[in-house]
């Protein structure tokens, strides 16, 4: 923030970059004025909570059984993500046009380097203790939860306790979203932002 000649801002995190953006509204929240959440839950990678729904197993034994494109070929890369698109309930050619960004922007071109910035695993090896979720009741910015109800990934159920958790937190269920947000709901969810 100083960096960039900000005294504040609204953080944002979705997936994993919400868990992040949880951390970072604990740990700094005179930095931030208010905080939105996107399909993300209150705990880190790894075992979930009893109270929470996991990953659904169906979901994830598809995702994972299918092969490995070549991670050297951005047109398998691309075709990768948007096959996988499909089971998580998002858009193929949203997802196709994401994995070309991220491809266009890693540095190496290394095809592990590309598996891990396609598939994030990176934020698999976070140490992430303490825990923050017995702290969002410290959370006192205006907070926003958004959340797919097809999200197989992180169940809604996800988005609902951590809504519950952040005292006065909205909550805003979008019924055709799984993991992503989808393009077509940018509106409401920026009008959901500024209303807060």
């Amino acid at each position: 923030m100083r960096a960039l000649g900000a005294d504040n801002a609204h953080m944002g995190g979705l997936g994993v970059g919400g868990m992040v953006a949880q951390v970072a509204a604990l740990d700094f929240p005179n930095v931030f004025t208010a905080l939105t959440l996107v399909g993300t839950r209150a705990v880190a990678p790894g075992p979930v909570d009893d109270d929470l729904p996991d990953h659904d197993a169906n979901v994830m034994a598809a995702l994972f059984s299918r092969p490995s494109p070549d991670w050297a070929d951005r047109t398998a890369v691309v075709a990768h993500a948007a096959e996988s698109a499909s089971l998580l309930h998002n858009d193929p050619d949203q997802a196709g046009r994401l994995a070309g960004r991220i491809w266009d922007r890693t540095p190496s071109k290394a095809p592990a380097v590309h598996m891990a910035n396609q598939r994030a695993t990176v934020f698999a090896r976070l140490d992430c203790a303490p825990r923050w979720r017995e702290h969002l009741g410290e959370i006192r910015m205006p907070t926003l939860v958004v959340h797919g109800r097809l999200d197989p990934f992180f169940p809604v159920g996800n988005g609902r306790a951590l809504a519950a958790e952040i005292p006065g937190a909205r909550l805003l269920i979008l019924d055709d979203m799984g993991t992503g947000l989808p393009e077509q709901a940018s509106g409401e969810v920026a009008a959901a932002m500024l209303d807060l």
